[in-house]
């Protein structure tokens, strides 16, 4: 019985591939590569127009052992503890479905209390917000986040498709915080965008276990 992980790691365009093939090389099944954008608060790049830098998110599950060593070996090729080499990190994974390369891993919950310097908070919402989830979040003290493309599948979706109603995009903003500043954080976000109303989105927060290249 093992420990699963889910190593997330973000790296500037054209490096998920790489970084995909590096992995598997070191004994990970495989993953999924996601585009976005990243968000850096620079007022010279923002003259410039290039503060938004585009991004690759590449998300692999592994087991415990395997993610610390593939993480290491990962961290040596792409020098993630250089400033704007990439962000790696891992959650824990407590159920898997649909994943037939972990199918034969069983999963025990660590349990206990535990002391995590970072957190995850991901946060869904219509598309076009996901700029003001970010303006919330700095004002609260984030450095900054990576925003995805998505889209959600509504319970109503089917039945409109032939009116052209279909379901709005959705857009994905993951922010990574020191763990004393995610309340803060999520509050100017709940604010911000009356996430309690109906609709208006969702956030949830995760613990990071492990880090690599994040910066205070």
């Amino acid at each position: 019985m093992v420990n699963l992980q889910l190593m997330c790691i973000i790296v500037n365009a054209g490096m998920g591939s790489k970084v995909m093939k590096t992995a598997k090389k070191h004994g990970v099944s495989g993953g999924t590569v996601l585009v976005g954008k990243g968000t850096v608060k620079n007022k010279f790049l923002e003259k410039l127009a290039i503060n938004n830098i585009k991004k690759e998110v590449i998300l692999m599950g592994s087991s415990k052992k395997m993610t610390a060593r593939v993480l290491e070996t990962l961290n040596a090729r792409f020098k993630f503890d250089k400033p704007n080499h990439g962000i790696a990190f891992t959650t824990s994974i407590n159920q898997v479905f649909g994943a037939s390369s972990l199918k034969n891993e069983q999963i025990i919950e660590s349990g206990g209390a535990t002391n995590n310097m970072y957190h995850a908070i991901i946060v869904i919402v219509e598309k076009g917000n996901a700029e003001d989830v970010m303006d919330a979040a700095t004002k609260a003290g984030s450095k900054g986040g990576t925003i995805i493309n998505a889209r959600g599948s509504g319970i109503h979706e089917t039945s409109k498709v032939f009116s052209m109603e279909i379901e709005p995009e959705k857009e994905i903003v993951l922010i990574l915080s020191e763990s004393n500043a995610t309340d803060a954080i999520t509050s100017s976000i709940r604010k911000n965008l009356d996430i309690e109303e109906p609709g208006k989105g969702i956030i949830f927060v995760q613990d990071i276990n492990d880090t690599y290249g994040i910066y205070k």
